[in-house]
């Protein structure tokens, strides 16, 4: 099923082609900002009579003489206002239609994309070297939003952990994995806490140049492919993706095993690159490193900035990685849109691998890429987010303490739960809440992290939203009549058919941000749809209403509750039958 906006858009935009002989004119039909204004609003008017020299109110009230001839059932009233705009008032009729043929299929709540893609979306990415910290929390959970938005859109999505597993870094872990054990269970206990396994690394590393030595040695053997050094390597990596998988099974995230695409997977390829950007004449030498300097980019002092390829001793840096996949996505997996989500502070390293990829004819035309840079999380010093000490928080213990809280919250306020009750509750409401507070924020600003606000029941949280969801569907389970029995017949009040349009608006939202990669869209949709629902359900009366006004009140509250458990779903936020 199409979205009203997009059918709208159609019709409107027909009648004003037909009018000017314009095939290229657009209505741009929006959703109106405020009531009085109508439920849509046309705005592609103006643009058109300015082309055309014209007058654009005379133009506009010709627009709805044709739109209302067209397509008469559709609109309760179509008026001109100000310079010409156009104020569209739907019929409630066509609302109560669409509302129960969604009721009756709530998968055509999603409508899939015209033209779908094939699309990668890059996210998480941690370095293996250490555990998860705060700092990985942000692009986790944008991206895993983003997968699951664009893939419940029909689009063929592509996830890819690119994580950090090669390096110098790896060879002194090597060494010192070697050093304090050789079985398996030696070494898992060792990597039970990968960070004080890391400090005690790097402090034999400054302490003690013999070890220091065997660890360079390691990082040699390690990159020409020794099997002994690459089975001690293995070993490690397999015993870090633990501590990131039981991260992502906590935050409902949906990378597998199979998503990985490591730095080490394009490390047989790092030279090609090389010799490639060589023939194409785009290699300089500096300072030893071979770079490439793209005539946009320069520095404040007027200096050309480099794209270091190549440091002066033979070693690779994240640019040729970067450029290794962006020709693999191209050519191997033939996406059509590359997402990276990726911290801003990284906007500039993604705008030079992007333009030397296309340069390079590394990528073709065919490939949008696109980089969701996200702030940073701030304390509330407006620092980045870390412990008292200086230390950056791991966000296995974050995530831990959010669930703590939670619990605390659901025994204060409902203490005649079982325990059982309140952990499983307090489980679902403290990761809802961290990963809320998060995504309904514009992702490019950075944000004070705050847990009263993230926990409150007041406001834009995920807690209102649970709460709301909880609240429609204990409403329903009190009605004598079966679920799917009702149908919504009927809008008798402005505030009920506010909370009708709301729902039928729903895929609006998620299209913009499949288009758009801001979840903080979808966040506001949901919160607003719960607002709504809390407005109808104060001013009309449901479960006490005469039988067939109940049912069709009923039926309305079951597609609000449909409408935001999908909507929930798609930010990774399990729902709760009650709170």
């Amino acid at each position: 099923m199409e979205t009203l906006k997009h059918t709208l858009n159609t019709l409107v935009t027909a009648s004003l082609g037909a009018i000017t002989a314009d095939a290229s004119a657009n209505a741009n039909v929006i959703t109106a900002s405020k009531p009085e204004f109508g439920d849509y609003q046309a705005n592609g008017v103006m643009a058109a009579a300015k082309q055309l020299r014209t007058n654009p109110r005379a133009l506009a009230e010709r627009v709805v003489a044709h739109l209302l001839l067209q397509a008469p059932e559709m609109f309760a009233k179509v008026e001109v206002a100000g310079p010409g705009f156009i104020n569209i008032h739907l019929q409630d009729s066509l609302l109560t239609k669409r509302g129960a043929a969604l009721l009756q299929a709530p998968e055509l709540l999603l409508p899939k994309a015209t033209h779908p893609q094939a699309i990668v979306v890059d996210y998480s990415s941690p370095n293996l070297a250490k555990e998860m910290h705060v700092g990985h929390l942000r692009g986790t959970i944008i991206g895993d939003c983003l997968a699951r938005v664009l893939t419940s859109s029909g689009h063929t999505v592509i996830r890819q952990n690119h994580v950090g597993d090669w390096g110098t870094q790896f060879g002194m872990l090597i060494s010192y994995m070697q050093e304090v054990g050789s079985t398996h269970g030696e070494v898992a206990a060792k990597l039970a806490d990968l960070e004080e396994f890391y400090r005690a690394a790097k402090t034999r590393f400054d302490d003690d140049p013999a070890f220091a030595e065997r660890a360079r040695n390691s990082v040699v053997k390690l990159q020409s492919g020794d099997p002994e050094m690459l089975q001690v390597w293995a070993h490690f990596i397999d015993e870090s993706l633990r501590h990131c998988e039981a991260v992502y099974r906590k935050l409902k995230i949906t990378l597998r095993r199979e998503d990985l695409k490591p730095e080490s997977f394009y490390n047989n390829v790092l030279e090609s690159i090389v010799k490639l950007l060589n023939e194409r004449g785009m290699l300089s030498i500096s300072d030893g490193a071979r770079c490439v300097f793209l005539p946009q980019f320069i520095g404040k002092e007027g200096e050309p900035l480099p794209v270091i390829i190549q440091k002066s001793d033979g070693a690779y840096l994240y640019a040729t990685t970067d450029l290794a996949a962006a020709q693999y996505r191209a050519h191997s997996l033939h996406a059509e849109r590359s997402l990276y989500v990726v911290d801003a502070r990284q906007s500039l390293h993604f705008q030079q691998v992007f333009a030397v990829a296309r340069a390079a004819g590394l990528v073709t035309d065919a490939i949008s890429l696109e980089h969701i840079a996200y702030g940073t999380m701030m304390g509330a010093d407006g620092k980045p987010f870390k412990t008292r000490s200086g230390d950056t928080i791991k966000l296995v213990e974050l995530l831990e303490e959010a669930v703590r809280r939670a619990y605390a919250l659901v025994s204060e306020k409902n203490p005649q739960l079982s325990e059982q009750e309140k952990q499983e509750i307090a489980d679902v409401v403290g990761i809802a809440a961290v990963k809320y507070a998060d995504l309904s924020k514009n992702r490019t600003s950075d944000y004070i992290f705050d847990w009263s606000s993230m926990l409150s029941f007041e406001g834009n949280t995920a807690p209102y939203l649970l709460y709301a969801y909880a609240r429609i569907k204990s409403i329903v389970r009190k009605q004598e009549l079966n679920e799917a029995t009702g149908t919504i017949t009927a809008v008798d009040s402005p505030t009920e058919r506010a909370l009708l349009l709301k729902a039928l608006q729903f895929a609006e939202s998620v299209e913009a941000v499949a288009s758009d990669c801001f979840p903080n869209a979808l966040c506001l949709y949901l919160y607003e749809l719960s607002g709504s629902f809390m407005r109808f359900y104060e001013a009309c009366p449901i479960l006490k209403a005469e039988p067939s006004v109940r049912s069709s009140r009923l039926a309305l509250a079951q597609l609000t509750a449909i409408t935001l458990q999908q909507g929930l779903d798609l930010l990774g936020i399990q729902t709760l039958e009650q709170m």
